[in-house]
């Protein structure tokens, strides 16, 4: 059903994350577009006769920038931690741990939590003909964190938001901090 002219009510019933902030809002309805591009490019490159690896590469290298981006997103939202509730608090605290090992060895190629290099002499992330997935955390691990397993994720915490989580908008967690000197980390 589309509602012709919705309320402000109506928009954040659907869509909660608009009460946070329209536009962190808009860049998760990007990520969830670039997952969906992702998981059809692993469907279609794995089960290609024979195999499509121009689709899996693909694949990859949107994955490499989907992990860049949902980072982000989930950094800002955990750095407004008054904004939210604490159950979906300590869910973007975690999703953040999980797509902090991922982002560490792709974006930095360092590995996580120490100042210590991912060789280069690799490939970006494991394939995993079975699956038909990517193993795309630090490839001396021997735990592997699947494309597919961190994509899910970040779907479910996302789409478990509801109205009542947003206790307040990004832009006045800023207020609240004594010291607003932007620093990232």
């Amino acid at each position: 059903m589309v509602l012709v002219n919705p309320t402000w009510e109506e928009i954040v019933e659907r869509d909660p994350l608009i009460a946070f902030s329209h536009y962190l809002c808009g860049r998760v309805h990007v990520l969830i577009a670039f997952a969906d591009e992702i998981i059809e490019n692993l469907e279609q490159g794995f089960s290609a006769e024979p195999l499509d690896g121009g689709r899996v590469e693909r694949a990859e290298s949107l994955m490499w920038l989907w992990t860049l981006g949902a980072y982000e997103v989930v950094r800002t939202m955990c750095q407004a931690k008054d904004c939210f509730s604490s159950q979906i608090f300590d869910e973007l605290q975690r999703l953040k741990k999980s797509l902090s090992s991922v982002r560490m060895p792709a974006a930095k190629m360092e590995k996580p939590g120490k100042k210590v290099p991912v060789t280069s002499n690799r490939s970006p992330s494991g394939w995993d003909m079975q699956n038909k997935d990517l193993l795309i955390n630090d490839p001396e691990e021997t735990l592997y964190i699947s494309a597919r397993f961190i994509l899910d994720e970040f779907d479910r915490v996302m789409s478990s938001i509801t109205k009542d989580d947003i206790l307040d908008r990004h832009e006045n967690s800023y207020a609240k901090k004594p010291n607003n000197s932007g620093a990232a980390d």
